[in-house]
């Protein structure tokens, strides 16, 4: 057979702007130095991969143009009780005068590849198309919730209260910020631990990337010892009609460590001044629709969330905890990991997990994107089995896998990367 005609290798220190170049034009954004700064800031060159063309011998050709790109941040994201290392796989991209050539797939398999080599059991990204990553093992884990709430029907069941409310500027406020969020990360699976390059992207406030929109603006709730203990991130838009107030408040981020923080964070953001409706995207179980007196007028959508590739099966499987116990043999397809391939025998509950090669009958059949859907306990696999992702073959333990892999808390991330 004739050599593959694409290589992927990682890029050098001076083709980090080609390599940027690609994700703008596929992804038909326009350049922008403040993010094409942060990104060059950012990005961890040793992860970046290009795809190329080769000469007929198969080696790289000199000078060949990037035509694909990938990469990735290492992570440590949490899942049901534990925290796991993961690989944050981002700008991938093809140009547009490449596209159905194969390289998506050929970078696909190298990333997979560079991440099993690092050790680390998990990729996730977020979907740019939706019906791209499950044909390589992608899984769609986690829901978000988009909301909109209408200024006259924002009415909460409770009383505002005398919360301890303040204001900050981002860069004043980042260490208390961390605080909070280091301190709800654990509990909530699918948020990933932020660095310092994390907080910079989350805090990232280029003028041209607001809308029209003010600049991020914080306030900060302070709990009864005189700790913070949760945080709005948001922007506000002034507007009137025929005289009229009719702004817009734009959540970018609302966090409390408990359920009387969260409470003040949404009456502050629902009661603003001027503003006729709240947005805000936020985990299908955030406690604003219990909130709500009428809360079908938030006019909630489901949408997707984070994406998860099992990149090593045993290791997610058995890194885990699970609600219930559970004691199944999986019969697993994996196409792109054949190393994931075959019979699994999970056994597992809230103390610990171990996942081992098998022999036994299979109890359930399904492929790795719908075990990586259920991962996080955002998919229910009875659910899948009633979409034909999982067939059950000993009767009652779907079931009891079902309660097994769900989690009290639904997962959800909280930023795009």
């Amino acid at each position: 057979m004739p050599p593959h005609p694409w290589q992927v290798r990682p890029i050098s220190t001076d083709e980090l702007d080609a390599f940027l170049d690609v994700p703008e034009q596929a992804f038909g954004s326009p350049a922008d130095p403040a993010e094409r700064r942060i990104d060059q800031e950012s990005l961890e060159l040793s992860r970046c991969l290009a795809c190329v063309e080769a000469d007929p011998s198969g080696r790289p050709s000199a000078g060949e143009a990037i035509v694909g790109t990938a990469t990735a941040f290492t992570f440590t994201l949490s899942v049901p009780a534990a925290v796991l290392p993961a690989a944050g796989v981002t700008l991938v991209a093809v140009t547009p005068t490449h596209r159905r050539r194969g390289i998506l797939t050929a970078l696909m398999r190298r990333q997979l590849a560079d991440v099993g080599s690092r050790g680390e059991p998990l990729a996730v990204l977020f979907a740019s198309e939706a019906a791209v990553y499950g044909r390589y093992g992608y899984g769609a884990a986690c829901a978000a919730m988009a909301l909109t709430v209408q200024r006259p029907t924002a009415r909460l069941r409770t009383p505002a209260g005398n919360a301890r409310l303040r204001a900050a500027s981002a860069a004043d406020a980042q260490p208390e910020l961390a605080r909070v969020y280091a301190r709800v990360c654990p509990s909530r699976p699918g948020f990933f631990a932020r660095d310092g390059v994390g907080w910079r992207m989350r805090l990232f406030d280029p003028p041209g990337g607001r809308a029209g929109a003010s600049p991020l603006r914080v306030v900060l709730h302070t709990g009864p010892d005189g700790a913070t203990d949760g945080y709005a991130l948001y922007r506000t838009k002034a507007a009137f009609t025929e005289s009229q107030p009719d702004g817009e408040v734009t959540v970018v981020e609302v966090l409390g460590a408990d359920a009387t923080a969260a409470e003040a964070l949404w009456h502050y953001l629902l009661g603003l001044d001027l503003m006729a409706r709240t947005s805000a995207v936020v985990a299908p179980d955030d406690p604003l629709l219990g909130l709500l007196v009428d809360p079908y007028a938030a006019r909630p959508r489901l949408t997707d969330n984070l994406w998860v590739r099992l990149v090593d099966l045993p290791a997610a499987l058995s890194g885990r905890r699970y609600a219930a116990p559970v004691d199944v043999t999986l019969d697993v397809s994996d196409s792109l990991l054949p190393a994931n391939a075959g019979r699994w025998h999970l056994r597992g509950g809230p103390d610990g997990a171990s996942c081992v090669r098998s022999g036994d009958p299979p109890d359930l059949a399904l492929d790795t994107e719908a075990l990586a859907a259920a991962y996080l306990g955002g998919s229910p696999l009875m659910a899948l089995a009633g979409a034909g992702q999982v067939r059950e073959n000993a009767a009652g333990s779907l079931a009891t896998a079902s309660t097994a892999f769900g989690w009290p808390r639904q997962p959800f991330c909280p930023q795009l990367f």
